[in-house]
């Protein structure tokens, strides 16, 4: 993935944070819930015998050849890295890396100095549409 960074420098010449390509996207998807069935970290047995959710590795794998960077970002442990790296490769997920230790509970609120776009799935994957919505911003 760092071949396709693209170096940034700011006003002094001082080398910054480099950024993707203009069109690639960093996709970071929550794995239960998302691309498989829910299943909590009490029960890890179940992470290895979870059913995927129907379109999911079609969508992801779409996103991954067409040059994006997919990314699991999920509330498992690093103690469950073996099986779910397992369960992704057995079901024929592509994806670059995986971080774990996503905080739990949901409602999440980022913040960032990169622009960040959120798209809460609801069960289906489909094409994605452009809807305008109320976003909470920093007052200038």
């Amino acid at each position: 993935m760092s071949e396709i960074l693209i170096n940034k420098y700011d006003a002094r010449g001082l080398l910054v944070s480099p950024k993707l390509p203009r069109g690639i996207k960093n996709y970071l998807i929550d794995i239960d819930g998302t691309v498989s069935e829910d299943v909590p970290n009490e029960e890890p047995e179940r992470m290895l015998t979870c059913n995927e959710l129907p379109g999911a590795k079609e969508y992801v794998n779409k996103l991954f050849d067409e040059g994006h960077i997919i990314t699991f970002f999920t509330s498992r442990l690093e103690e469950h890295r073996a099986n779910t790296e397992k369960w992704l490769n057995e079901h024929g997920f592509k994806y670059h890396g995986i971080i774990f230790g996503k905080p739990r509970g949901g409602n999440y609120h980022w913040i960032d100095d990169r622009s960040v776009k959120a798209t809460r799935f609801s069960g289906k994957f489909s094409n994605m549409v452009k809807e305008r919505r109320e976003v909470e911003v920093f007052k200038k």
